[in-house]
């Protein structure tokens, strides 16, 4: 009998992470690369210092300013539609927000399904859980073949449904109709989590999923403060749903969840939205020129609304991966065979990233191989 008495399905397992490596460009887990200014330093300093007066008492459970404060910042994408504080919930990062609705609407005898190639972590949500992961097929442009993901659902009766848009790895948005098409296949019977971690960065002209929570009651739409907000070390998520939803999660969130000084911090970092989602507009439009030139240089790269690029592919992408990294350039191994992801950085480290890629492919002599699979 080996030590120590760990559950059997997770014996071996390695645990979920990117390369952590100091080197001087890192795109390799789609941060932002612009930090927050001094103003907004000191003022989260502040609050940070403001909420430590009170760390001998428990923090407010509910969180209920940074509820009111997420539920306004929301309210831009909207629409027509309203969000009200009882319709958001927020955790420890957008992992934690999935992992309770995990907890909450799946478990045993229930089923998750999503759409690979997909976020990485949703099937160890689902092993965490004890719920059973089912994967449907992306189309070859990465997007969702409605009939088939109708018929899919109505095979395997979902608990939760879970659909980034942007998807990790590849950038692809759903259109509007895709995400009504599956709340209404889904029905009372389970949710449909549409993933918006990387909402923000979203192309002119493609819509919000927040725009449809009051038409379809099973909706829930997740975001976090970690990409665009440029808070990736202040490890906030959250969600806008149903009340009823917001609710249900209460059974399941530990105690107190949300410390006081998170939540003082994220209140701080909210209050500078305007500085901090200042970059978003430089970021796009260094992700658009990256997707020309790498089309440009012959590779096939995948349409993105996010801050990262999917482009392939090769016939030995680890090869090419280290290349890049023995030049001071950290991409991400990730996705299908045959493709690398990159961050969108800062001019200067994407001008780095496209000469370290053109060294290393002269190197390897690795050409990209032909029409996506």
């Amino acid at each position: 009998m080996s030590w120590p008495p760990l559950r059997e399905e997770l014996r071996g397992i390695e645990p979920y992470g990117a390369p952590q490596l100091d080197v001087p460009v890192q795109l390799n887990v789609n941060e932002n690369p612009y930090g927050p200014s001094p103003a907004c330093v000191a003022d989260i300093a502040e609050a940070a210092g403001r909420a430590a007066v009170t760390l001998n008492r428990y923090p407010d459970r509910e969180f209920t300013a940074l509820r009111v404060a997420l539920a306004s910042y929301l309210g831009k994408d909207a629409g027509s539609g309203e969000i009200t504080p009882e319709m958001v919930w927020a955790a420890n990062g957008s992992n934690e927000v999935m992992l309770q609705l995990l907890q909450a609407f799946g478990g045993p005898g229930r089923t998750a399904l999503s759409f690979a190639p997909t976020y990485s972590m949703y099937p160890e949500y689902a092993r965490d859980t004890h719920t059973r992961w089912v994967a449907g097929r992306r189309e070859s442009d990465f997007g969702i073949d409605l009939d088939a993901a109708r018929a899919l659902v109505a095979q395997e009766r979902p608990s939760v449904v879970l659909l980034p848009s942007p998807n990790n790895p590849t950038g692809t948005a759903l259109p509007p109709e895709a995400v009504i098409a599956l709340c209404e296949a889904v029905g009372d019977d389970g949710i449909v989590v549409v993933d918006e971690a990387y909402g923000e960065f979203r192309r002119e002209g493609v819509p919000s999923a927040l725009e449809l929570l009051g038409l379809r009651r099973n909706l829930v739409v997740t975001r976090t403060l970690s990409k665009a907000f440029a808070g990736a070390g202040m490890r906030l998520g959250y969600l806008a749903a149903d009340p009823a939803i917001t609710a249900a999660i209460r059974v399941v969130r530990l105690p107190y969840h949300l410390s006081a000084v998170t939540q003082a911090v994220a209140l701080a970092a909210l209050d500078h939205a305007p500085e901090l989602l200042g970059k978003v507009d430089e970021l796009r439009a260094e992700r658009d020129r990256l997707v020309t030139h790498l089309r440009a240089e012959g590779y096939e790269v995948a349409d993105s609304d996010a801050n990262f690029v999917l482009f392939g592919r090769f016939a030995d992408r680890h090869a090419l991966w280290q290349g890049l990294l023995d030049r001071g350039v950290l991409i991400r191994e990730t996705g299908p065979d045959g493709w690398l992801r990159v961050s969108v950085g800062t001019p200067e480290e994407m001008a780095a990233f496209r000469s370290a890629l053109a060294d290393a492919q002269a190197d390897l002599q690795n050409e990209p191989i032909g029409e996506r699979a």
